[in-house]
């Protein structure tokens, strides 16, 4: 494991914008590694400005971090963990598909310099859209397919697990649910998993309810960006963080995680959003979980969707 001239470990940002920015405050928050904050030379100026703004922060909360502003690719040698928020966000009306061809572009070029500059590091996608873009980074960096992984999962899970709380007026404490498939309209809400504090939700909630839980879970990203203009940060950055810090502190969380499949589910050669333990091995393991009739019909949906996606990116 890296460590910086702090004796502390290192993660790399790399994407200055508004989830980038969440995330290096988070990081710094739970004072988990120094931070190299990156995006293109052209805006490296909002990164050193971001970083001397949360520094100041760090004064006041008082926590011992390095947070640093970059547009030069040196500065994230020897970083642990990557995340990878760069490329453009979703506008109103736009699909996640639509940015495909742009941020495809980005995420050669940023996983070029990933070889290169962090060829240890583990690697957490969160650019859109999100299941093409972890596959080419993938293929690109040609790091182990166990050292990078696609965040989405987690917050489609964590959007699902509100819904249902407020549906049911109980503590969003003791509600788990979880979300496969691929990051997008296809999602798959696996509601036989879906529990209240051990309780299934189906003996709380009837299917017509469930239902429209479900489809506002698949929109939940859309939702926000109409409302604010823009994509998301703040829940997205904090998914992102329990990834890297499951895998700094070893602590083998089981999350939905777009991961690299060898046949389980009947899939093969493609990333997509399965249950998978992450510890200091990266993705440690991908389970096998049983799935009702229809939820493998709904995944099954979502893999021909993403395939797609990474047909056309190869030929791009």
């Amino acid at each position: 494991m890296h460590h910086t001239t702090s004796g502390r470990k290192k993660i790399a940002v790399i994407g200055g914008g508004n989830i980038g920015g969440e995330l290096a405050a988070l990081i710094a928050r739970k004072e988990l590694a120094d931070v190299a904050l990156l995006d293109i030379p052209e805006k490296e100026g909002l990164c050193k400005g971001k970083a001397l703004d949360l520094m100041q922060n760090g004064t006041l909360l008082g926590w011992d971090c390095t947070i640093t502003g970059t547009g030069n690719w040196a500065d994230t040698a020897g970083s642990s963990v990557v995340i990878i928020t760069a490329g453009v966000p979703r506008k109103p009306g736009m699909s996640r598909d639509d940015l495909l061809s742009i941020n495809l572009k980005i995420m050669r070029s940023v996983a070029e310099n990933i070889k290169t500059h962090c060829p240890d590091a583990f690697v957490i996608v969160i650019s859109n859209p999100l299941d093409a873009m972890v596959y080419e980074c993938a293929k690109v960096t040609g790091f182990p397919k166990n050292r990078v992984a696609g965040m989405a999962g987690v917050l489609d899970s964590a959007r699902f697990q509100l819904f249902l709380a407020q549906e049911m007026g109980v503590s969003i404490k003791d509600v788990k649910a979880m979300v496969l498939g691929g990051h997008g309209d296809t999602m798959v809400p696996v509601t036989s998993y879906c529990t209240v504090n051990g309780i299934p939700v189906k003996q709380f909630i009837s299917p017509e309810r469930l239902a429209s839980i479900c489809a506002r879970t698949a929109g939940g990203g859309g939702e926000i960006v109409k409302l604010m203009g823009t994509s998301a940060y703040y829940a997205p950055a904090t998914a992102a963080v329990v990834m890297a810090e499951s895998f700094l502190s070893d602590q083998k969380r089981l999350v939905p995680a777009a991961v690299f499949c060898n046949g389980e589910y009947g899939i093969t050669d493609l990333y997509i959003g399965l249950p998978c333990v992450i510890g200091k091995g990266g993705v440690e393991k991908v389970l096998e979980i049983t799935l009702t009739e229809d939820e493998k019909a709904q995944l099954a949906k979502s893999v021909a969707a993403v395939r797609e996606l990474v047909d056309a990116s190869a030929r791009l």
